[in-house]
């Protein structure tokens, strides 16, 4: 029987793939029309427009990263800073609190992400899989024999 501490490192894997999900998600319909288009206008963004298009990269490659786990910590802050810059340059100028200025999601994704950076890509990744995730070291310790 799992406890419920044992259940964190599957829940926060859960949490980085639903959040990868979501965010690259929002790029692909940023890139391509999918989902709505651009918010919701049903255009696309030219990935060389800034700054929209370059964040519309960045949320469909780095989500798609954060999604699968591999090189996590890179994308996440990657993420992170994407989405606050989003948050600053877009959203705060039109008042100071999110609830006033349209800026939740922006908010709300750059601290997701920046926990995912911090919690690392976890069991289920690539990053695991790779032998790159929190606590395993690149280099092995030698072993003196007796």
């Amino acid at each position: 029987m799992r406890t419920p501490s044992s259940l964190n490192q599957y829940l926060a894997d859960l949490y980085r793939i639903v959040l990868g999900l979501l965010i690259a998600i929002h790029g692909a319909s940023s890139l391509f029309g999918w989902f709505g288009g651009a918010v919701g206008t049903g255009k696309t963004i030219s990935p060389t427009s800034w700054p929209g298009g370059y964040a519309a990269v960045i949320q469909l490659v780095c989500g798609l990263l954060v999604l699968i786990g591999l090189a996590t910590r890179p994308a996440a802050v990657l993420l992170s800073g994407s989405m606050a810059f989003a948050y600053f340059d877009i959203h705060q100028k039109h008042a100071l609190l999110p609830i006033q200025n349209g800026g939740e999601l922006a908010a709300l994704f750059s601290w997701g992400f920046l926990m995912v950076a911090i919690i690392g890509p976890g069991t289920w990744s690539l990053d695991k899989v790779l032998g790159r995730s929190r606590g395993k070291s690149s280099g092995r310790a030698a072993v003196s024999e007796a």
